[in-house]
């Protein structure tokens, strides 16, 4: 069996920013606020939520601040993890909603370049702390990496779903993606126990698709590119359904209707439930 590899990232990030750059400069104000798929938000908000993360990224992880908003809150449990975190984006975008366009473009030019300088600083292979939605466990820092990368990837789709101007779909932009996504699925079945080895094939179509075996023994579940077993289960999607329905831009009963599940039914069905975003 041919375990997953690390995910490599880390110069995407310059040009997924300029990408979302140039889309910003052909926005009209009617464009700025549309409303998108996040409850509330118009196109900006989204903008102001994304000069957020870079922020709360430097602020925090390169020049170890911590941010008072969070101080004495309980960050462990799920739940309210997602509570906090939602909360403290929201009053963030409601008290940056002063800032123009032009001067939201120009954030994000600065602290883009910094974000990057930073992360290409970073040694990819050590061990960091946990990517919340793929485990508990201390997780590599090209996971953290990776994971930040779907953010700002994923935000920027949701802009161009609201003004419909699709992008950044090519295979170089969009498989890391799909890839970071799906290690969330040892997580997802951890409470799913078999009694014999079982293995799941999860196939993903489209020019940024790709194939990942999820198999799980008497001591958990793990993810591979190759194993020599036959699937119990196979779980084929479109690239569009995945990401859509990893992230909950679309209903269980959406992604099922356009998803093939042979073999074990429940047993597929489960990975219906991943959230590889904290939402």
């Amino acid at each position: 069996m041919r375990e997953v590899e690390p995910i490599s990232v880390v110069d995407l990030f310059p040009q997924e920013r300029r990408h979302l750059l140039e889309l910003f400069s052909d926005l009209s104000e009617e464009d700025w606020e549309k409303p998108t798929v996040c409850q509330g938000w118009t196109v900006k908000d989204i903008g102001l939520h994304l000069l957020g993360d870079d922020l709360g990224y430097l602020s925090g992880k390169r020049d170890h601040f911590t941010n008072p908003f969070f101080t004495g809150r309980e960050m462990h449990m799920w739940e309210s993890l997602v509570q906090n975190i939602n909360e403290a984006n929201e009053l963030w975008v409601k008290a940056t909603r002063r800032i123009s366009p032009l001067l939201l473009s120009d954030l994000l030019t600065l602290t883009g370049a910094q974000f990057y300088d930073s992360i290409k600083s970073l040694d990819q292979m050590t061990i960091n702390g946990a990517v919340s939605w793929a485990g508990p466990n201390p997780a590599p820092t090209w996971l953290d990496t990776a994971r930040e990368y779907t953010e700002r990837w994923l935000h920027q789709q949701q802009i161009r779903d609201a003004i419909n101007k699709p992008g950044l779909k090519e295979r170089k932009f969009f498989h890391p993606v799909l890839d970071a996504f799906v290690r969330a699925l040892p997580h997802t079945y951890r409470d799913v126990s078999v009694a014999d080895t079982t293995v799941i094939q999860l196939m993903v179509t489209g020019e940024a698709g790709d194939t990942w075996y999820l198999v799980g023994e008497a001591n958990g579940w793990s993810l591979y590119k190759d194993v020599e077993l036959q699937p119990t289960t196979v779980v084929t999607m479109d690239q569009e359904i995945c990401w859509r329905r990893f992230t909950k831009g679309i209903s269980k009963e959406q992604a099922r209707e356009n998803t093939s599940i042979e073999g074990d039914i429940k047993l597929g069905e489960i990975m219906l439930d991943m959230v590889s975003i904290i939402a």
